[in-house]
């Protein structure tokens, strides 16, 4: 059960809690002291657990590995599940050990509690016998532990359709990718829905490191490589991460001259993590009213004197602003403004459909819009799957897309 610690009174503690040189020194000690008594719980708590079934095997394992190996191996081998891996219990390790013919340590990844039993001196099987990459299966340890080939699985009689990950129906990203693929820029991406328009076919993110890197990353291309490379350049970011990581970066274009143009994907909602509310959109985590931030206004504080503010589905006025904003001399921002398509109050009227007007010139599905397919030759709109966005119906230049009421 939950236990519930009560608060105690706030005391001032300057040695303690002012971090300077000489302070530091002294909590070095402090936290030394720590360490010593958190190795002393580690061999008694029952977070590290000994299961005994008798056997001459052992398993070290820890975290969903703990249940894959207990899938796999069952009750024919030994167990230490380490919930607790540091500092590791090393008494409890070595008795644990002393007890087996063989230990296998399974952790997946790096060779973590690997390393630390064979600095005890003990003799483990690891990474030797397991993959030092990727997830691990319960078949995968059987066969490595127990040497017992993994079971022969029925084959499906036709291979099952590839399904790789796309941006909604609807999705306001959509647009903006598609005129940054059609104007071949580069693209410094960033975290978020966003990040797949890397996929084909809109394929124009070029990069994506880490969460604002995409502002401070174009700074330094711009810089190493020249004015008329950052002629080609954009940063994608989305509202809540500039918000997270992206002003400071767009403060260093501006305090260090820079150029660059920044496209800020305004959806209303932080959208990757499950629509959380986030500074800019006026209500708190908890859904309570607040001050809203301003992008444009925020934008403009920090010194970017060219902030546009475009909707992603015009697509004719969001193309023609990129080329003006990119020809800049001086930064400038772009905010891509269109709430995200699954927020409940986002309501499309009708569905698109193709008309007898279609030349099979397939410019729509450069869209990468999980609605439109083509099906003998022929473009169709799965009625199931659009929304009703109207994206497609802008991007046809023969006007063979039309809405039409629902039913």
């Amino acid at each position: 059960p939950r236990e519930e610690i009560e608060l105690k009174p706030y005391e001032k503690n300057v040695q303690k809690n002012v971090m300077m040189p000489a302070m530091a020194i002294k909590r070095h000690v402090a936290v030394e002291e720590r360490a010593k008594k958190l190795a002393e719980f580690a061999e008694t708590t029952e977070l590290n657990r000994v299961e005994d079934n008798g056997s001459r095997i052992g398993v070290i394992t820890s975290g969903i590995s703990y249940m894959y190996a207990r899938e796999a191996l069952g009750d024919r081998v030994n167990y230490l599940k380490l919930g607790m891996a540091y500092p590791m219990p090393e008494k409890k390790i070595r008795d644990f050990a002393a007890k087996c013919d063989r230990v296998f340590v399974i952790e997946e990844l790096d060779p973590f509690i690997e390393e630390h039993c064979r600095a005890l001196g003990l003799e483990v099987t690891g990474k030797d016998a397991f993959t030092l990459l990727g997830e691990y299966t319960p078949a995968m340890i059987a066969k490595a532990v127990l040497g017992i080939e993994p079971v022969a699985v029925a084959e499906a009689e036709e291979p099952i359709p590839v399904r790789p990950p796309v941006m909604c129906p609807g999705c306001p990203h959509r647009g903006t990718f598609y005129v940054l693929k059609k104007l071949g820029l580069t693209v410094s991406g960033d975290i978020g829905c966003y990040t797949l328009g890397a996929a084909q076919p809109l394929a124009s993110v070029d990069s994506t490191i880490c969460m604002g890197a995409s502002v401070s990353a174009a700074l330094g291309m711009a810089k190493a490589r020249g004015p008329e490379f950052n002629k080609k350049l954009v940063s994608v970011i989305g509202d809540s991460t500039f918000i997270h990581s992206g002003i400071t970066g767009l403060i260093d274009i501006v305090y260090n001259k820079g150029a660059n143009t920044v496209i800020i994907l305004d959806n209303s909602i932080t959208g990757m993590t499950g629509h959380q509310d986030n500074p800019t959109t006026g209500k708190t985590i908890r859904g309570e009213a607040t001050k809203q931030v301003d992008l444009e206004l925020l934008c403009r504080a920090v010194g970017v004197e060219h902030v546009v503010v475009a909707d992603p589905f015009d697509v004719k006025r969001f193309e023609q602003v990129v080329r003006e904003e990119v020809e800049r001399d001086e930064p400038s921002v772009i905010i891509a403004q269109r709430p995200c398509a699954l927020l409940k109050y986002v309501k499309y009227s009708g569905r698109c459909v193709v008309t007898d007007r279609c030349k099979k010139c397939k410019m729509c599905m450069k869209l990468g819009c999980p609605a439109i397919s083509v099906k003998d030759g022929a473009v169709k709109i799965d009625p199931n799957q659009c929304n009703g966005c109207g994206l497609c119906v802008n991007v046809c230049p023969f006007g063979a897309i039309e809405k039409e009421a629902e039913a």
